[in-house]
């Protein structure tokens, strides 16, 4: 394959030091949540998988707003997301459920696939706690995450929203990835492995959000084009702005309650 990338222009990372900005609209629309009339409908419970190198503090600005708005929601539990690092000695410990060269590979090079077993466990915990399938909402890589879970465990997962997650090519299209590389990440090869998941489409429904303003995730990578029940929503937020951005909490809050009361419907 060869060594291209797609990723992000170098002048959307302006974007990305502006995100106090976003985050001036969070104090209104947590209030305006706190007082608003809820819908009744059967609100699915709600897990939110932080970002890499990031943990559930960060996601607790959305979890609240969803929490004033009627749903349950909780963090992933699983501290910082440092992308499995360290989690993988030897590649023969990933399960045979992640095709991937295992003559090419290093440890390095599968610690996502570590992370996303971990979280699988969490998953199979958390949804017998609760007696019922999950809605999951991914900031970035815990959005790559959060589609794993669903591809492995549609029974469990009742729908997905990713906020400007890299679902094509792993890092190898985000703004980071010289940074993978000098660590001796083989990019390549975790592209392919990402690649051949699509074999097994994901068949519960999938909201992609992504920006053209990322500085981080490129606008190709974030969005979805293999998966059959996906629909990609544009907005105008930078990466890190996705979390505490008031315009993307309420499209996230409007998504979560149009699938469930399908789901409610189709019951």
């Amino acid at each position: 394959m060869p060594n291209t990338s797609k990723r992000p222009p170098r002048s959307n990372l302006l974007a990305e030091a502006m995100v106090g900005l976003e985050a001036l609209s969070t104090p209104a629309a947590l209030l305006s949540a706190g007082f608003k009339q809820t819908k009744t409908l059967d609100r699915r419970p709600v897990i939110v998988l932080p970002g890499y190198g990031a943990n559930d503090l960060s996601t607790s600005p959305l979890r609240t707003f969803l929490s004033l708005s009627g749903y349950q929601a909780e963090g992933w539990g699983l501290g910082l997301n440092q992308g499995g690092r360290g989690l993988v000695e030897d590649v023969s410990e990933i399960s045979d459920r992640w095709q991937f060269d295992r003559d090419r590979a290093q440890p390095i090079d599968v610690e996502v696939p570590a992370l996303c077993d971990r979280f699988f466990a969490r998953l199979q915990t958390r949804s017998s706690a609760l007696g019922t399938p999950v809605s999951l909402i991914g900031w970035s890589l815990g959005g790559y995450i959060a589609r794993e879970a669903a591809r492995e465990f549609p029974e469990l997962v009742a729908q997905v929203i990713t906020l400007a997650s890299p679902i094509k090519g792993g890092p190898k299209h985000t703004s980071i990835a010289p940074l993978f590389r000098f660590r001796g990440v083989n990019l390549d090869l975790i592209e392919e492995t990402v690649e051949a998941r699509d074999a097994k489409a994901i068949t519960v429904p999938i909201t992609a959000f992504y920006s053209r303003r990322d500085g981080i995730v490129s606008e190709y990578a974030a969005i979805d084009s293999s998966s059959p029940n996906a629909r990609n929503v544009r907005v105008s937020a930078s990466h890190l702005g996705m979390g505490v951005n008031a315009n993307v909490w309420r499209q996230v809050l409007q998504t979560l309650e149009e699938n469930d009361e399908l789901a409610a419907r189709a019951a």
